[in-house]
């Protein structure tokens, strides 16, 4: 610069972003990768993530690829879209779910979203007031954590409870709220626990609801992924005793996450959400936002209508099996343990023993050396909200999760202390 004047920029980067991507799965999942070692000749094992996309046990079914097709070649879906999704698609969503209710929902019920994330960040913008806070679980999906730090929404965690299936505790979360409570959130089947709450647990959070005044945000996009003794039920349910904000996608029941649709859906039957104004919030901040691509929207129909049971009968069929040899093999390791066999969505939460293990000062250190030395990647639980735990995946071939385990017992032998493992 002239006359030796440093030039001065009135722009910089939003640090508070940058903190918020840090503790979200990916920001952790990014970083493991890093630490995979290059020269390692075999294949890395993914046991962190919640895409089993690209294994071919996995691969959707050929009438939502056809659904795809047949939407292109209409030409009726080059266009934008309108702010709340497309009537046939809503249409098509609200009877899908109303199959499972004790009442009908309206297309009007139904918000079209760019996958569930984008629905979690429209209902935590709408609840993001001065002052306000929400009720998350731990563990739980760190993405709600990220979003409401984005929305300046304070975050108050109540505990889930490994030794009753990883239920809520109520009393927890009574305690925990205030007048400035906006709502809680379950995520029903569990991310990352894989457990499956009971029509009566479910009735009890309902109440609970009621009780303090505030919605229910039901994350329910591994609807029906269940292989246990709780058949799913959705919290929509008990939509007449507290009003209940479900978000829902296509991303994992059809195994479809890089399509990016999904949707937000008031179960609301005494329309306490629209006399209170968060309808029209819904529809304000949509406005604002970005769509999920009309041909999907278009596609959606044909999707929901016409998949075939042995499709879903399939998919749970290897996950159930996966569950059952993560289970059994992970009592093969003494410094890790299972205190709940999972009986949905993908995945299962296990805990650690340090004791047993040298030069390990942490979940997070483990999951470094781990993919370092096995080139396995496990996410840690500090990334779920629970230190000293990990989530592994079970939503995975059957030989490469076979795989992944033996590592992991291999690595915690070799860590193990005076080698008693």
């Amino acid at each position: 610069m002239e006359n030796g004047t440093k030039q001065i920029w009135g722009f910089r980067g939003n640090e508070e972003l940058k903190i918020a991507s840090e503790i979200t799965v990916r920001g952790f999942l990014n970083l493991l990768m890093f630490h995979v070692n290059k020269d390692d000749d075999r294949p890395t094992v993914p046991l962190g993530h919640g895409d089993p996309s690209a294994f071919p046990s996995f691969r959707t079914t050929g009438i939502a690829e056809d659904a795809i097709v047949d939407a292109l070649r209409t030409a009726n879906y080059n266009c934008y879209a309108p702010t709340v999704g497309v009537l046939p698609a809503r249409r098509s969503i609200a009877d899908y779910l109303s199959r499972d209710l004790p009442y009908k929902l309206s297309p009007d019920d139904v918000y079209l979203t760019i996958g569930c994330t984008q629905a979690i960040e429209v209902i935590l913008t709408v609840l993001a007031r001065p002052g306000a806070n929400i009720l998350l679980p731990r563990p739980g999906f760190s993405y709600y954590e990220a979003r409401a730090a984005c929305s300046r929404l304070e975050v108050r965690h109540f505990d889930l409870l490994p030794e009753k299936g990883w239920e809520v505790n109520l009393e927890a979360v009574e305690a925990l709220a205030d007048q400035n409570t906006v709502a809680m959130v379950i995520i029903n089947p569990g991310n990352p626990c894989g457990n499956v709450y009971s029509h009566q647990h479910l009735e009890k959070i309902a109440e609970t609801a009621r009780k303090l005044g505030i919605l229910v945000i039901a994350d329910e996009v591994y609807n029906h992924l269940t292989f246990g003794s709780n058949p799913f039920v959705p919290m929509g349910t008990f939509g007449s005793i507290a009003p209940v904000i479900t978000l829902g996608s296509i991303s994992k029941r059809w195994i479809v996450p890089g399509w990016r649709c999904g949707w937000l859906v008031t179960n609301d039957p005494n329309g306490i959400l629209r006399k209170t104004g968060i309808v029209d919030s819904i529809k304000g901040c949509l406005d604002v936002s970005s769509d999920p691509a009309t041909f999907i929207q278009g596609a959606i129909p044909q999707i929901l209508e016409n998949t075939k049971e042995d499709f879903f009968s399939k998919i749970i069929y290897i996950i159930r099996e996966a569950a059952n040899l993560c289970y059994e093999r992970i009592k093969e390791i003494p410094c890790i343990t299972c205190p709940y066999k999972p009986e949905g969505s993908m995945f299962t939460m296990v805990k650690l023993n340090l004791c047993l293990l040298e030069d390990i000062g942490d979940d997070m250190e483990f999951c470094l050396k781990l993919a370092k030395e096995e080139s396995v990647i496990v996410l840690p639980g500090m990334a779920m909200g629970m230190k000293n735990w990990l989530r592994i995946t079970i939503a995975i071939e059957l030989s490469t999760l076979g795989d992944g385990l033996a590592r992991i017992k291999a690595f915690c032998q070799r860590h193990a202390k005076n080698n008693k493992i």
